[in-house]
């Protein structure tokens, strides 16, 4: 729990916010709050990582850096897949340089501790014989895979899982993410609090003039939890889908959010021209004709999931208003790039729709700064995701600085 005076203050910024409003500059801008947000949110929060298939083999590794947290994941000669903090328990160097790879062992650098696939420390020179290397194992962080995708989470006791689990696990099935294969990775650093970043991604208020490219198979009138679009028949797509097994109607927790949606009528996959960029598809059912399943995690992620490929959207906050979006396209792992998908062609629209995003980040990290800057209302109608989030945000404050909170439902307009 933070210290008496940053409790005072945080107190006292949440009763000035105005329900469904935005949230007081100082969210946004400040640096203690910032420091509090890193330990309190993204520290205690479940954060998806990416696949199982990117850490495939015993001695395949992951590593990456959250906030200010050097951590790793590991695949043990077990088969078991373990996380770690990434910090040498001798002077607390960090290990491995971010990234994948493969190791036998986890040497440190620095003075070559050495520690095993499990986390144990095996050698540690010039200590002397009474040192006890089973006290100095590395700290593990926890790890939870869902139909092949992978979270981590930092605290000691980490938020419940299984419900999250037990709704996405039969939504994910189908798309047959174990034979998946990272396919490009693209990051972008945008100046711009994190919460900003996603506010901006979990609304589609501004989609239809801001993104283009999207807009011409996305649904840009989409409302709540996806559970509306315009005029689309949504409960009977829901019913072919679910006739044709794929779970698909929305679901809902605290910090999350899954459903599958029908994209534009015409449209198969989320690309300039609507149909699918990947020769060989990840989902298999009705000829990849399966709308969007997207799934979505407070307080950094979404991702969508078309017959063709599998997007993740990972914001992932560098300082009071610089962030780190990280994007990750997967195609299935027998297609060949240049043969069954191009790049380009993956990426374009995502990538276009992540720039135009990073640039409204910008513009409205630069009018929150201003000395005319007051909270102002959302639209119910079309940012109710961002009602979701913010109220998310608010209630996990008041949490962690022990004060009373509104229950604040999320929404689904």
């Amino acid at each position: 729990m933070p210290d008496t005076p940053l409790r005072n203050r945080l107190s006292a910024l949440l009763a000035q916010r105005p329900p469904r409003h935005t949230l007081p500059q100082a969210f946004y801008t400040d640096p203690e709050i910032f420091e509090f947000d890193l330990r309190e949110i993204y520290g205690r929060s479940w954060l998806l990582i990416g696949l199982e298939t990117e850490i495939p083999d015993p001695g395949s590794y992951l590593a990456m850096t959250i906030g200010r947290s050097p951590i790793l994941l590991l695949r043990g000669q077990d088969g078991v897949l373990r996380g770690f903090f990434n910090t040498c328990r001798h002077r607390g160097a960090q290990i491995l340089a971010d990234g994948c790879g493969h190791a036998q062992r986890l040497l440190c650098p620095y003075h070559q501790w050495m520690y095993d696939d499990t986390g144990a420390l095996r050698g540690a020179g010039r200590m002397p014989r009474e040192f006890d290397k089973s006290a100095h194992g590395l700290n593990p962080i926890h790890v939870r895979t869902v139909a092949g995708t992978v979270y981590v989470c930092l605290a000691a006791e980490p938020p419940e899982f299984d419900a999250f689990h037990d709704h996405l696990a039969p939504m994910l099935a189908g798309h047959d993410l174990g034979n998946a294969k990272l396919a490009a990775e693209c990051t972008l650093f945008e100046r711009g609090n994190w919460k900003l970043v996603m506010e901006n991604a979990r609304e589609c208020y501004h989609c239809g003039a801001g993104h283009p490219e999207l807009a011409r198979s996305f649904p840009t009138d989409v409302r709540g939890n996806f559970s509306t679009a315009g005029m689309v028949d949504l409960p009977g797509f829901i019913a072919r889908m679910e006739a044709l097994g794929l779970p698909s109607a929305a679901v809902q927790g605290e910090w999350w959010q899954a459903s599958r949606f029908p994209l534009r009528d015409g449209n198969v996959s989320m690309t300039m021209d609507g149909t699918p960029c990947v020769a060989k598809p990840l989902c298999h059912v009705n000829g990849g004709d399966v709308g969007s399943l997207r799934w979505a995690l407070e307080p950094h992620c979404f991702a969508h999931a078309v017959g063709d490929f599998l997007i993740i959207f990972s914001a992932l906050p560098l300082a009071p208003q610089e962030t780190l979006v990280v994007a990750k396209w997967y195609v299935h792992k027998d297609a060949e790039e240049g043969v069954d998908y191009t790049r380009d062609g993956l990426m374009h629209v995502w990538n276009e729709t992540n720039l135009q995003d990073r640039a409204l980040v910008e513009l409205n990290q630069r009018g929150v700064n201003s000395l005319g800057y007051v909270p102002g209302p959302y639209s119910e109608a079309s940012e109710s995701l961002a009602i979701g989030f913010t109220d998310w945000y608010v209630n996990s404050v008041a949490r962690r600085i022990g004060v009373a909170a509104p229950a604040q439902k999320l929404v689904d307009a």
